[in-house]
């Protein structure tokens, strides 16, 4: 018999009633350190004070409109956002996949309306992950994500990640956009070289295409930027969020310059839910925090002494950890042995880490984790590396 939850999740057998920072505590005490963060998601931890504050006044004022009216909350995440990036407009969705949706109905009307409309090709890369829409599986290609649901949206050229001759060679005159992510999350933490991601962005302008991109999880502040790509100067004409930017509450956006923006007039695309004024209210104090150099440069420092502890461990476990990948607070550790090995190990010693595609766990801990915090943590792989490594008892 089915159970009542679809059972599309292969679920760990943990369940937590309560979060504090970075802490989630089981309903019989027990206290794991996680080093998931909901998957990049609670970026602030657990039950941030300011969070909930600005999530409890809202609640008490009003929850939902929906856009038919004017909306106070969204205008003024609208507006910091714009003023924080490269971007001239915001569209708020309630997640990444629906971020994903509208970044390919952009690219698309932008060359409808601009008198192209055989420019609906968009260029993806193998490893990425942009939702599990049909839209965002078409772009994604692989087969994991595609077995089964056919017939694929089409539009969607896919390539190896990396391959600088195919990137060149699928430019055609179909070709409206590049959609790759800053760090591939899901993928294998497998980050885009600075000087890639120029190419990319000089390479957009001299064919006259759109850049997107997908930030969802490496975006808001994970990097020790406030968006990934800032770390290479360039800019996007189009970039997918959500994640981190809701803190916790479901939020996503998508950002884009006028240009880009162009063809999207009144009822070419809308959400119910989108840009509620509790999910923009929880928006805002995120970015209160997040969009401060201070807090960055924390974010930046504390990266660099988890990647040197990592490294420790890397060498210390030569059997079952290859290499540390990453960026900032988004950081993988490259295995010898199966990732689930390693995340059910960590269940063991009460640290919480997320697998990957390529053999890879991720390590993606709140922004606000302590370095006390992150020793313990390595402290705990390590544990949980040496139990993995002895061997079996006779």
């Amino acid at each position: 018999m089915i159970p009542s939850i679809l059972p599309t999740y292969s679920r760990a057998p943990l369940s937590f009633e309560k979060g504090e920072g970075s802490w989630l505590v089981t309903q019989d005490g027990a206290r794991y350190l996680d080093l998931g963060a909901g998957i990049a998601v609670n970026a602030l931890g657990h039950a941030h004070p300011a969070l909930v504050q600005a999530l409890t006044e809202q609640a008490n004022r009003l929850w939902h409109v929906s856009n038919l009216y004017q909306i106070p909350q969204q205008q003024a995440l609208a507006d910091r956002l714009v003023a924080a990036t490269f971007a001239d407009t915001v569209f708020f969705t309630n997640s990444g996949t629906e971020a994903c949706e509208l970044a390919v109905k952009m690219a698309r009307k932008h060359f409808f309306d601009a008198g192209q409309p055989e420019r609906v090709e968009i260029i993806t890369f193998s490893g990425s992950f942009h939702g599990r829409s049909s839209a965002g599986i078409a772009a994604a290609g692989g087969e994991k994500l595609t077995k089964g649901f056919g017939p694929l949206l089409p539009g969607f050229v896919h390539l190896e990640f990396g391959d600088h001759d195919a990137l060149h060679a699928a430019i055609s005159e179909r070709t409206a956009a590049i959609m790759i992510e800053p760090v591939q999350g899901e993928g294998g933490i497998r980050t885009v070289p600075d000087q890639c991601l120029k190419g990319l962005r000089d390479l957009c302008d001299q064919h006259g295409i759109l850049l997107i991109l997908d930030e969802v999880q490496c975006g808001v502040g994970r990097t020790g930027r406030l968006f990934a790509h800032e770390w290479a100067g360039i800019t996007p004409d189009i970039m997918m969020v959500a994640k981190g930017i809701g803190g916790g509450f479901p939020l996503g956006a998508v950002l884009a310059t006028e240009y880009a923006a162009s063809g999207m007039t009144a009822g070419t695309h809308g959400s119910t839910y989108g840009g509620n004024p509790l999910g923009c209210a929880v928006g805002a104090a995120v970015m209160d925090i997040v969009d401060d150099p201070a807090f960055l440069a924390e974010v930046r420092t504390k990266a660099a002494g988890l990647r040197q502890r990592l490294e420790g461990l890397v060498a210390a476990h030569p059997e079952v950890f290859e290499e540390v990948r990453g960026t900032g607070l988004m950081l993988g550790l490259k295995c010898r042995v199966a990732p689930a090995d390693v995340v059910r190990a960590g269940y063991a010693q009460h640290v919480l880490t997320v697998p990957a595609a390529d053999n890879v766990v991720r390590l993606l801990p709140p922004l606000t984790i302590t370095e006390d915090e992150l020793a313990e943590a390595v402290a705990r792989l390590d544990a949980a590396a040496s139990a993995l490594a002895a061997p079996e008892p006779a």
